[in-house]
């Protein structure tokens, strides 16, 4: 047969598709751990040792032009660039040729993921409206956490339907793609026009690379380093100098072979066993210490859990059902509301995102809440996993007697 033929090109697709929701799983079973691990250091004599850590700082500077930061935001700005790069080919490569390069295939997800960003967001405000310092960390509850999702979707096995788990990494994507784009225009401290024209110069350069059909990694990646760089002088938070590079990475060479799809294979396993649970060690640590009810009853931590386990799931099934109601989209193939119901509850694991976001609002923690934005996120998310993997396991179980 040949090896150009729709059924062997839809082999190898799927091949990659099984290949990469098993990667994402075991990404969110390290990523669980590393969770665990930070939970534990926070709580331990070991806490002081590891915030002295976290606050080193360490610097690079090349003719007196250079980057100064402590070790935490090396990690939140540096490290959490290759994981945006990876969304950014990720999301690329998807509506290129994946599971959204079709209108009607794409409408579902993205319709889905709008409101189970804008629900979240709702819950929130409604119970911290009136306290401006509160209400910067509004975007907290919208992410959702891939690796996390997939990984406790993984556990039911084989009986998922592929489907579903297609539905579920295509509303995480436009989720991220929602992320992206909060981060840009909500979380962006005082910008530099000097800094923003050299990384518009940059890229520009990367453009260049593209339109004279570079396909070697290497020169992109070679202007993307000083392009973070000036991202990150330039107020802009530096992390979506990722996404930036991604989008100018070729898709496919005039042989075939495809840069992006090699370059996000390679990626993934130092992105799922490495950047992830760097962060979760560096981010995810709550000392749970003098903590009381009163503590997880605070707006702030209410907010992020009800935003993630009632508004995710609410604002998911509520614009799906709307999108098949008025016949802009329909229900992916084999699968029902019960189970699509069950995927929005794993929805409201928004864990890393959440996370991210939140060290964006309230710079790290900061004294106004101590890490009860924390609390709250591993709360929901927390919430979310068990109630999403119980739904989908009786589901799955009854139609399958």
């Amino acid at each position: 047969m040949d090896s150009r033929s729709p059924s062997s090109q839809f082999d190898r697709a799927r091949a990659w598709l099984v290949e990469f929701l098993r990667l994402e799983s075991a990404g969110g079973l390290v990523l669980m751990g590393a969770t665990v691990l930070a939970m534990i250091v926070a709580n331990s004599p070991l806490r002081p040792v590891s915030s002295r850590l976290l606050d080193l700082e360490f610097s690079i500077k090349l003719a007196g032009w250079g980057v100064a930061k402590p070790v935490q935001l090396w990690i939140n700005d540096g490290l959490m660039a290759i994981f945006f790069f990876l969304v950014g080919l990720e999301l690329k490569r998807e509506l290129a040729e994946g599971h959204l390069a079709s209108l009607r295939r794409a409408t579902l997800p993205a319709v889905a993921a709008t409101g189970g960003m804008l629900l979240p967001a709702i819950f929130y405000s409604a119970l911290n409206w009136g306290d401006s310092t509160a209400m910067r960390g509004w975007a907290i509850p919208t992410a959702t956490d891939i690796a996390f999702a997939l990984g406790v979707l993984s556990l039911l096995g084989k009986r998922v339907p592929t489907a579903l788990k297609a539905f579920l990494l295509s509303v995480a994507i436009f989720d991220d793609l929602g992320a992206v784009l909060v981060i840009a225009l909500f979380y962006t401290a005082k910008i530099s026009a000097t800094a923003l024209l050299v990384a518009g110069i940059f890229v520009l350069g990367l453009a260049l690379l593209n339109r004279l059909g570079v396909t070697r990694v290497f020169p992109y990646v070679l202007l993307g380093v000083p392009l973070w760089v000036a991202v990150l002088k330039s107020g802009v938070h530096a992390t979506l100098a990722g996404v930036v590079v991604a989008a100018f990475i070729p898709l496919r060479t005039r042989t075939g072979h495809s840069p992006l799809k090699h370059l996000e294979h390679t990626l993934h396993p130092w992105v799922a066993f490495g950047v992830l649970p760097i962060f979760a060690l560096a981010n995810a640590g709550v000392s749970l210490s003098g903590l009381s009810i009163s503590d997880l009853l605070h707006p702030v931590p209410l907010g992020i859990v009800t935003g993630l386990f009632f508004g995710k799931q609410v604002g998911i099934l509520a614009f799906s059902a709307l999108a098949v109601r008025i016949g802009i989209a329909s229900l992916p193939a084999d699968t029902n509301w019960r189970q699509l119901y069950g995927v929005a509850l794993l929805c409201g694991i928004g864990f890393t995102m959440s996370l991210f976001i939140a060290s964006l609002a309230f710079e790290q923690g900061g004294p106004a809440y101590s890490g009860l934005e924390r609390l709250g996120i591993l709360l929901g998310s927390l919430a979310s996993g068990i109630a999403g993997y119980a739904v989908l396991r009786l589901v799955i179980r009854v139609e399958k007697s």
